[in-house]
């Protein structure tokens, strides 16, 4: 075993979540080390950003590499029932902020975050993989990690963020983890070559289309001219379907009209779709003596609107500032500046996706007579503005939905 190596804050997790924290960590003067268990570039889900998150991007330092690096720009989201259209721009939103994000390929977003981290000088220990943390009664740790090589090493730290993802890392070894009430659902999806975008409407922002009650469909075009399409539903849509995973892929594909078009050549760049399923998870809490966690290691619901990075790296940067002022001494109430901060955005984002999956979106998002600006204080939510209690879709969400959704279901064709 090596000996001891001494940090101010070791950061567990080097995707978004674990970036932005180190970024801000590192712009106040603090020693920061960031150990990942995968080798980069790697795939991960969770490919089309919200505005929200480049507030917290630009204050870590990141936000000119992922600029520079030409992700396709992202200005709003369409969504699409039938010869039915609900077009959100997010220029129009109530609350101010950015209004534009980016869709991106993971793998290169990740690896620009932290190649960035590292031109900061950071120190990013890749294929080492944490296996355990004692914590001390001052709230300082020893963190037991193990590297490619088989050999192992002590890092101790003043402070722990955990940012691992769905690695789960402290949840896991402290017995955090809860189930999560979202229904399971199933997600089969893959990188197609797209070569008749233009024909489509809106061609270069994400599009989600109902494909029945249950049943939803992403197309987030990146600007290479490979699309993310995917659907998601409830296991037993999938079990509708025969063959193996790209016959029936394809089968879903040619049954929604629009998709069945525009893939016509239907032309993978994957061998074979891929299945994930179960993936919705919490934690009992989002804070220790001496960690914190960010990012899907709290929470994480589902992908319709997108929420995933959000939640990451606004976690982190909330959590950044915190930590700061923790270890200069000041007293920080993790309960209410940070969990119960959090849990605001999550529940928001928890109102959005239950109304989406039960029907009461459908009715505004549907509505023959739409009212504008009702419709920008929902964009400001799907834009990321989770926290805006100025907002009644923030303030009041759920009471807010279901009453524009009541006055609004006469309009909607069922």
């Amino acid at each position: 075993m090596d000996l001891k190596k001494q940090v101010d804050v070791l950061i567990i997790g080097a995707g978004p979540s674990g970036t932005v924290a180190a970024g801000i960590l590192h712009k106040a003067g603090l020693g920061v080390q960031i150990v990942e268990k995968m080798r980069f570039p790697r795939f991960v889900i969770g490919e089309s950003l919200l505005p929200r998150c480049m507030e917290a991007l630009d204050e870590a330092g990141l936000l000119k590499a992922v600029e520079a690096h030409g992700f396709q720009q992202k200005t709003g989201a369409k969504f699409v029932w039938g010869d039915r259209v609900c077009d959100f721009k997010f220029s129009n939103q109530y609350t101010p902020g950015w209004q534009y994000a980016y869709q991106v390929t993971r793998a290169d977003f990740d690896k620009t975050l932290a190649d960035t981290c590292l031109e900061m000088g950071i120190p990013i220990h890749f294929e080492t993989e944490v296996t355990g943390v004692t914590v001390r009664e001052d709230g300082s740790s020893l963190t037991t990690v193990k590297k490619s090589d088989g050999s192992t090493e002590i890092i101790e730290a003043r402070f722990i963020i955990d940012g691992s993802g769905y690695g789960r890392v402290l949840p896991t070894l402290f017995g955090l983890n809860r189930p999560s009430t979202q229904h399971t659902r199933r997600t089969l999806f893959a990188h197609m070559k797209d070569p008749f975008r233009q024909e489509a409407d809106e061609p270069d922002r994400i599009t989600i289309y109902v494909h029945d009650p249950k049943t939803w469909v992403w197309v987030i075009p990146f600007a290479t001219g490979i699309t993310s399409l995917g659907y998601v539903g409830s296991p037993d849509f999938f079990e509708k379907y025969s063959g193996n995973s790209a016959q029936q892929f394809k089968a879903m594909v040619y049954d929604e009209p629009k998709l069945k078009e525009r893939f016509r050549h239907f032309e993978m760049i994957w061998e074979e779709p891929r299945l994930l399923q179960g993936w919705s998870a919490t934690t009992e809490k989002f804070y220790g003596k001496g960690f914190v966690l960010t990012g899907n290691v709290t929470e994480f619901l589902d992908p319709v609107f997108s929420s995933g990075v959000t939640l990451a790296t606004v976690s982190a940067q909330a959590a950044a500032h915190l930590v700061i002022r923790h270890l200069k001494g000041e007293q920080v109430d993790w309960q209410s500046e940070y969990m119960e901060y959090m849990q605001t955005g999550v529940d928001v984002f928890r109102t959005f996706v239950d109304a989406w999956y039960d029907g009461t979106l459908y009715k505004i998002f549907f509505a023959d007579e739409r009212e504008e600006d009702l419709l920008n204080k929902i964009c400001s939510v799907l834009a990321g503005y989770v926290w805006d209690e100025s907002n009644p879709f923030v303030k009041k969400s759920e009471k807010s939905v279901k009453a524009l959704a009541n006055y609004l279901s006469r309009n909607v064709v069922e």
